[in-house]
């Protein structure tokens, strides 16, 4: 009888625990918010841990932006220098690129094939440099690091590689066409072009994704959000941050070295046998033979001009390399003066800015098809209209 009274009444005393259970609930549910309000915001003293901390690091940029421009007059010529580079570039690009893309007798042609390839590397690379050094000099502070600074590190390090692997490849298509003549339409096929094309890119992307893999090797989740000691992310500011990475610094240094002579014994290959070529012209050809040393004199010094940011950046990496074993030897306390390399930083971020500027007029607006084809492009935009 026991047992069955207990088992009748086991229904009800669910039931009625359930009933207090749902009875409870409504009261404790504001209970449980405020509880769980309460320890998952920050306190007031969480929030002015986070804010001092974000205002440290802000201090920490201010402070090394001003040791490396102190000037505030510097600053403003500057951010002038910078605008301007990076309007007239994409100006200077996009029409040449425009006027290139609308022309039917220039987009077959081999040499405006790489011209174009070479214009959307130089528009991919002052895209992301220019103002990413204008918001730096306009807010007075350095670049912090993050998921921008490597990414920026790496489109800048892939439109370098492609930009040297295109002039190497246009030298060569200069020289078959001047010397190789009979040859020339037979090699440069469409499909081998677009190939060519093709492994410029593949062949930057690559070595950029594994020098910047290397770089990451060295990443420390307590560096990430703190400023660096440039304006931009590149190779030595962010070297420098990170430790001083040995692999990453050395395939970098002997990749870009390979890469830097590749285009100049090529280039100088190339225009010394076109120069060559035109010494052997006869005498009725004089005239010819006058202004195909005029332009190989003048496409050698583009090159140097071109190739001035790479050997400057030799030059840093060099300091850099000097500096950093010092401040390694000294525990990295070392008091020595970082000047030379700030100023070498400075005329880095400027010199990266010339080649996209006067590529286009180098290898472009030079020549009387493109220049041509310039005015044709914009009457036929008003003819649209």
């Amino acid at each position: 009888m026991r047992t069955s009274s207990t088992a009748s009444q086991t229904p009800e005393v669910v039931i009625k625990g359930l009933v207090f259970a749902q009875m409870r609930f409504p009261r404790a549910l504001p209970c449980f918010i405020l509880w769980s309000a309460v320890y998952a915001c920050p306190t007031p003293s969480q929030d002015a841990n986070i804010t001092s901390d974000a205002l440290q690091l802000l201090d920490q940029g201010r402070c090394l932006f001003r040791s490396i421009l102190p000037s505030d007059t510097a600053v403003q010529v500057l951010v002038c220098v910078f605008v301007l580079m990076t309007i007239i570039s994409l100006i200077i690009n996009g029409c040449t690129l425009f006027s290139l893309g609308s022309s039917e007798d220039l987009s077959w042609e081999p040499r405006f094939a790489l011209l174009k390839n070479l214009i959307v590397s130089d528009v991919l690379l002052i895209v992301t440099q220019g103002p990413t050094v204008a918001y730096c000099l306009l807010q007075k502070t350095t670049l912090l690091y993050g998921a921008w600074c490597i990414t920026q590190f790496f489109i800048n390090t892939v439109c370098v590689f492609c930009t040297l692997l295109t002039i190497t490849c246009m030298a060569l298509e200069r020289y078959l066409y001047v010397c190789q003549a009979i040859y020339y339409l037979v090699f440069l096929t469409t499909k081998r072009l677009y190939i060519i094309v093709g492994l410029t890119w593949l062949i930057s992307i690559s070595l950029s994704a594994v020098i910047t893999a290397l770089l990451s090797l060295g990443h420390k989740s307590s560096l990430v959000g703190k400023p660096i000691t440039g304006l931009l992310c590149e190779p030595d500011t962010l070297e420098a941050h990170l430790g001083f990475p040995r692999g990453s610094a050395v395939f970098r240094k002997v990749v870009g070295l390979v890469v830097t002579l590749l285009c100049i014994c090529s280039y100088s290959f190339s225009y010394l046998r076109i120069y060559q070529e035109a010494r052997n012209a006869v005498q009725p050809f004089q005239q010819a033979n006058q202004r195909a040393r005029k332009t190989v004199i003048f496409y050698c010094s583009m090159l140097l001009l071109q190739l001035l940011p790479i050997f400057l950046k030799i030059v840093s990496d060099a300091l850099w390399e000097l500096e950093g074993n010092m401040a390694m030897v000294h525990s990295l306390d070392y008091p020595g003066d970082w000047m030379s390399a700030d100023t070498l930083h400075i005329m880095l971020l400027v010199m990266l800015q010339v080649p996209p500027c006067i590529n286009p007029l180098i290898y472009g607006l030079r020549n009387r098809e493109v220049r041509e084809a310039l005015p044709r492009l914009l009457w036929w935009r008003r003819d649209n209209r």
